[in-house]
């Protein structure tokens, strides 16, 4: 009696796996992962601070240059705060020089640097590199961003920030005179203009995440243009 009761038992089972693996599989509705997927990268050219350094030890000293805001700073509050104050419902306040009159005569007191611009300009300072800062902002009536720049990263050799934004110029890309201009090697910049702008004066360009919760929207595509990305850079 207990075999015949075991051989049920076994038989109920078994179909039931039957069943279970006989029934149609639904479709997914959304894109998902599962478990390999997640440990594998995206095709991306990750780099690290390490890498970079080792890349140029034995090399003389060289310049090199960074964007400003989501690459060094996190600005998004001034930014914010401008588009409350100028146009709530628009980025019309990009265009408006009230803003950037103001935004570049102090707001980048509230403004965070980021970590990994710090380590970078420490180790570019370390190796004796001439830095500069290159940014898309148009220009203000006064100019704080530099001593904001050169207090918070504890710049040696500081230069005026190059504020490229609605200068007339011939290239596309409008920081690409100013890294022509300074001899630049390096361009690090969270923006797909900052890569392209490197590509355009034939430099080697770095791409810097910008932050999830920047204003600065929608996000660019790390390593759409084969550029280096440098990791755990968001922060």
């Amino acid at each position: 009696m207990k075999r015949n009761l075991s051989a049920v038992v076994l038989s109920l089972l078994f179909g039931a796996t039957l069943s279970v693996s006989a029934a149609e599989k639904e479709p997914y509705s959304h894109q998902g992962t599962n478990a390999r997927e997640m440990l594998t990268e995206a095709a991306i050219h990750w780099i690290t601070i390490d890498t970079i350094q080792a890349e140029l030890e034995g090399k003389a000293p060289l310049t090199v240059s960074f964007d400003i805001d989501d690459t060094v700073l996190f600005s998004s509050p001034c930014f914010y705060y401008g588009k409350e104050k100028y146009s709530p419902d628009s980025f019309a306040y990009l265009k408006d020089q009230h803003f950037w009159d103001e935004v570049n005569a102090g707001c980048d007191q509230y403004s965070i640097p980021k970590q990994v611009a710090s380590e970078l300009i420490e180790m570019h300072q370390k190796r004796g590199d001439n830095i500069y800062f290159i940014t898309g902002r148009t220009a203000g009536k006064v100019d704080r961003v530099t001593p904001v720049l050169e207090k918070a990263f504890k710049i040696k050799n500081m230069h005026p920030v190059e504020f490229m934004g609605e200068l007339p110029r011939e290239t596309k890309y409008n920081k690409t005179p100013a890294i022509i201009k300074h001899g630049v090697a390096i361009h690090y910049g969270d923006s797909d203009d900052d890569i392209l702008a490197a590509k355009e004066a034939g430099i080697r360009g770095i791409r810097i995440m910008r932050a999830a919760n920047s204003t600065y929207q929608p996000m660019p595509t790390l390593g759409g243009y084969g550029e280096e990305v440098l990791i755990n850079s968001s922060y």
